[in-house]
């Protein structure tokens, strides 16, 4: 089954601080990503980039796109498996090794996620982690690793 879907979404520079581009440190980096029906993400550089930290920046929204791509995928998994899930955090982060020519990519993101849950084996819950990065699209469209540290809580049963 090969089925596409499409995804859109609207990104406007807000940056221009009345000189455009005309040197490094005379614009802002502010923008904004929408799509229809959603709430805007306010969006800058890094700060090492001259970036706004109170904003978000590529570099974050791609490791939480990953995260929460895994988490959808992990909770599909543990349906299939008869885990029950009852609560779900990760701690993510995400290593970026900057170049000579001014570009960079990521090396690496780890994933931490904590998974609490009321039925099914620590193991199999263990091994759900497998299956679901297998099974998000986001990870399977990085060049890059990404590794998972995970964690199983079994929720005390009720008395």
């Amino acid at each position: 089954m090969n089925i596409d879907h499409n995804f859109e979404v609207r990104l406007e520079w807000s940056g221009n601080l009345g000189e455009g581009t005309t040197n490094y440190r005379g614009y802002s980096r502010h923008n904004e990503v929408t799509a229809v029906g959603k709430h805007p993400i306010e969006g800058s550089s890094a700060r090492v980039f001259h970036g706004n930290a109170d904003r978000w920046n590529p570099e974050e929204l791609l490791i939480a796109a990953l995260s929460q791509c895994h988490m959808l995928s992990y909770l599909h998994v543990a349906v299939s498996r008869g885990i029950v899930v009852t609560a779900y955090h990760d701690e993510v982060s995400g290593t970026m090794k900057q170049t000579d020519n001014g570009g960079g990519h990521f090396t690496s993101v780890t994933l931490r996620p904590v998974v609490t849950i009321s039925a099914g084996s620590v193991e199999d819950a263990m091994d759900a982690h497998a299956e679901a990065s297998g099974k998000c699209f986001i990870a399977s469209s990085v060049n890059f690793p990404v590794l998972h540290q995970p964690r199983i809580i079994v929720e005390p049963a009720a008395e």
